[in-house]
């Protein structure tokens, strides 16, 4: 069985984006999903989607064509009584809620990853021990937040 991901809404952003000074992360996010993408089983939610067509900018509609078809997790009721916790214990920022969603989603479904850029409040290694002492309580994992850079299976 394949390993399972959850692609944050960072990860189609940067695949599309165009900015010189990330260069480095567009390559290998352009790397990690046209050249090993398909080893893992990947999943989005509605909240990724809704994410991504909110506002306006460059590329917005390649970004949602790139992860549209992927499964979507449910966004059941459990999911946001998980995302309040994290943000009542200061971890994720009040507004908005949808990084709290991102990781509450991962963990509910129990996602092998949280793939991401977002390394502030998600991919954010001061962070994940609180993450755990929290989903611990809850009977959750947590999924191995990580970076394109950082996931990469063995052959």
């Amino acid at each position: 069985m394949k390993p399972t991901v959850y692609i944050e809404t960072t990860i189609p952003s940067y695949y599309w984006d165009q900015r010189t000074e990330t260069t480095p992360d567009i390559a290998r996010t352009r790397q990690w999903w046209d050249e090993e993408r398909n080893r893992f089983q990947c999943y989005i939610s509605p909240v990724v989607l809704e994410e991504l067509q909110s506002d306006s900018y460059p590329n917005q509609q390649k970004c949602i064509d790139l992860v549209k078809d992927l499964p979507s997790l449910r966004l059941v009721p459990e999911i946001r009584d998980i995302a309040d916790v994290y943000q009542k214990r200061s971890l994720m920022p009040k507004s908005p809620i949808r990084d709290a969603l991102h990781l509450a989603l991962a963990s509910f479904y129990r996602m092998d990853y949280l793939l991401t850029w977002n390394c502030k409040h998600l991919a954010n290694a001061t962070k994940v021990h609180h993450f755990e002492t929290l989903n611990q309580g809850m009977g959750l994992s947590v999924p191995l937040l990580t970076t394109p850079y950082m996931l990469q299976l063995w052959e």
